[in-house]
């Protein structure tokens, strides 16, 4: 084991120098990206549907594929096995992805249950298989009343547990009930051109770090993790 001088606690052999030319893209990359959407309510007049499926038009227009997940009749994380058909779409779903949305109603100063389920039924491992690690991630809410950043700072907050890469931008709609029509369609505003900048800035992060993210996920703490499980099942032939 080759250590390093003034850095005694590091093994040398499994260190990686960062270097731009690992950052090079691994594979084709001639699809267009993959967006998952994800939506925190169940009403029949959802706003923060209404905003998911206005955000996946923009998406298409930029030329990314989008797959909206419906959250109605996926039980509650736990309270089925895991083989259940709306659990195996989910994950499906996000191992499919390179990039996610995630938008949900505020209630009681908090992401809502459908958009909490949602994310408690995503693992963060599957196997040898991470189907969050590695994606780009944008945020946004919608507010019956007065804006606010309680749910999309608590969107962050899970964005990063679940080890995503979330964009700077974000979309806060405040008073959601009079940002779109009959139809559902949100009218022209202020807080629509954010939802833009915001789609915008996913596609141009998601072009940027997919192809490369299994390098700017791979850990020093992981590979000296491995390294020593690999020496205990060593000695344990011995």
């Amino acid at each position: 084991m080759t250590t390093i001088p003034n850095l005694p606690n590091l093994r040398a052999d499994l260190l990686d120098i960062p270097s731009v030319d690992k950052l090079a893209h691994a594979g084709a990359m001639d699809h267009p990206p993959r967006i998952l959407l994800l939506y925190g309510s169940l009403r029949e007049r959802s706003f923060s549907r209404f905003l998911t499926f206005e955000a996946a038009r923009i998406l298409e227009h930029f030329g990314a594929e989008v797959k909206i997940f419906d959250p109605l009749e996926l039980p509650m994380a736990g309270s089925v096995p895991e083989t259940h058909p709306k659990v195996v779409e989910l994950r499906d779903l996000c191992l499919w992805s390179e990039g996610q949305v995630w938008c949900s109603p505020e209630r009681h100063g908090a992401v809502t249950a459908v958009m909490k389920n949602q994310i408690d039924w995503i693992p963060l491992e599957m196997g040898a298989i991470r189907p969050s690690q590695g994606r780009t991630l944008a945020v946004m809410q919608v507010c019956g009343g007065s804006q606010s950043f309680n749910v999309v700072n608590t969107l962050r907050l899970l964005g990063r547990w679940m080890r995503m890469f979330t964009i700077p931008n974000q979309s806060s709609v405040p008073m959601a009930y009079k940002e779109f029509d009959d139809a559902g369609r949100m009218k022209p505003s202020s807080y629509y051109d954010r939802v833009v900048d915001v789609m915008e800035e996913l596609v141009k992060f998601t072009l940027l770090t997919r192809g490369s993210t299994d390098y700017l996920t791979d850990r020093y703490s992981e590979r000296s993790e491995r390294a020593r499980e690999a020496i205990d099942r060593q000695l344990q032939k011995i």
